[in-house]
């Protein structure tokens, strides 16, 4: 299966280096460019590629809102944000929006072809402690204010499926939770599976985030 991608970023040279790169691996294909985030929204809509590789800075609308688009009006398409930084504001706020992830720009070609693949797949792409990293940094300022108790939505959960949800918030990996709720890491997974369903979230990460707006999880 061919996974279809659309780059989002202002220069123009960085969009014609990406594609040198992805349309020259097999199973990887650039179906669409955008030059500002209204366009990506655009793009993504009528393409529904299944990522989106997305600048957060960019001029008439910018990364975050464009990712907030996606995410409403295409459920099928995954986000990977670059960022310059790994603790980012703006990086956060797009996890916040809905992205599936974040990476360097200047990653390595491989860590780039890596990243799409896993997040085509709804891997994670950055490690849970990573994400947490991030959340830690900037949660205090950018939550400040927010309703607690996800919109009731926490109650949906068993004892158990909130006990695991608060260990992926808090950066555990599945086998790190199988070991400190003494199950099968295949156990976790399910339950995992139903704390996302239930809570009609994307992915691990989306988990994370939800995890602190709940205040389930808390900043350090």
């Amino acid at each position: 299966m061919t996974i279809r991608v659309v780059l989002a970023d202002d220069e123009a040279l960085l969009r014609m280096a990406f594609t040198m790169i992805l349309d020259t691996q097999p199973g990887l294909s650039v179906v669409g460019e955008a030059a500002d985030g209204a366009e990506a929204a655009v793009l993504a809509g009528r393409l529904r590629p299944d990522v989106v590789l997305m600048d957060v800075r960019m001029p008439v609308t910018d990364g975050i809102e464009a990712t907030r688009r996606i995410v409403r009006d295409c459920p099928g398409t995954r986000v990977l944000i670059l960022t310059t930084f790994d603790l980012d504001e703006y990086a956060f706020a797009a996890l916040k929006a809905g992205a599936s992830g974040f990476l360097l720009k200047n990653s390595r070609p491989d860590d780039l072809l890596a990243a799409i693949r896993t997040i085509a797949a709804d891997d994670a792409v950055v490690s849970p402690r990573i994400t947490r990293r991030l959340l830690d940094t900037f949660a205090p300022q950018l939550l400040n204010g927010s309703g607690g108790g996800g919109d009731g939505r926490l109650d949906l959960l068993t004892a158990r499926e909130r006990e695991v949800l608060m260990l992926v918030g808090r950066g555990l990996s599945n086998a790190e939770i199988a070991t400190a709720l003494h199950l099968a890491e295949a156990t976790v997974k399910t339950h995992l599976g139903r704390v996302l369903d239930k809570l009609q979230l994307r992915d691990r990460v989306q988990a994370v985030v939800f995890a602190y707006e709940s205040r389930l999880v808390h900043p350090g």
